[in-house]
């Protein structure tokens, strides 16, 4: 049976997940700059791997309507609580429980844009791998992936903080990558192309990236 990592850690912990990932993370700038940055439009597909307890689908509905959100996530509780918080979104976005891959979503329209948020951090290097690969599967021709998570560390108090505090809670082998700066490296071998760090905040847990790639029209 595959594992997962819940949304704050341990399962006793999610309905708490809003509250704290607010307090630690500044998540309302670096998620309003991030649906900036996706830009949706009346027309748009997006799919949110790891959707959670459905912030981002809540920070596209105030910033366009006329999108269409999908989010898989493999943590029920979660899920269910992102679907009592979006209910009155229109399109009402759709929510499935299941673990991501290319083929678990292909009952849905592929994607304009993909977003994976404070994901990445949370999975081994070659989870992290798949996932990218998978994602660019799923993402139709020409369509874009924006990665929002702990990027590479750059000064000694975001690496002191980061260590202190998501290291403590993740553990050390699965976010040590997202430290050292490796995301944009397996965006690219994963065949995304024009990966680009556009946006980066300074937080009590870190800094955290926003990453924008693209998928080749052909």
């Amino acid at each position: 049976m595959r594992s997962y990592t819940p949304a704050a850690g341990y399962h006793w912990l999610t309905p708490l997940y809003d509250f704290g990932v607010a307090v630690t993370t500044r998540e309302r700038i670096w998620r309003e700059r991030l649906v900036d940055h996706m830009a949706p439009a009346e027309g748009d597909i997006i799919l949110d791997i790891g959707s959670g307890t459905g912030n981002l689908s809540l920070a596209v509905a105030r910033h366009s309507s006329g999108v269409r959100y999908l989010g898989i996530d493999p943590d029920e509780a979660a899920t269910r609580i992102a679907r009592t918080k979006t209910a009155r979104i229109i399109p009402v976005p759709e929510f499935c429980v299941g673990f991501f891959s290319a083929s678990a979503v292909a009952c849905w329209p592929a994607p304009t844009k993909v977003a994976i948020c404070l994901v990445l951090h949370q999975v081994g290097l070659e989870e992290k791998a798949r996932l990218l690969r998978e994602a660019r599967q799923a993402l139709a021709p020409g369509g874009k992936l924006f990665v929002a998570d702990y990027g590479e560390q750059r000064s000694r108090l975001m690496r002191t903080l980061f260590r202190l505090t998501i290291q403590q809670l993740d553990g050390v082998h699965d976010t040590q990558p997202n430290a050292d700066g490796l995301l944009p490296v397996l965006m690219r071998e994963a065949g995304f192309r024009d990966v680009r760090e556009v946006e980066t905040f300074r937080t009590p847990t870190g800094a955290i990236a926003i990453i924008e790639a693209g998928k080749p029209t052909a």
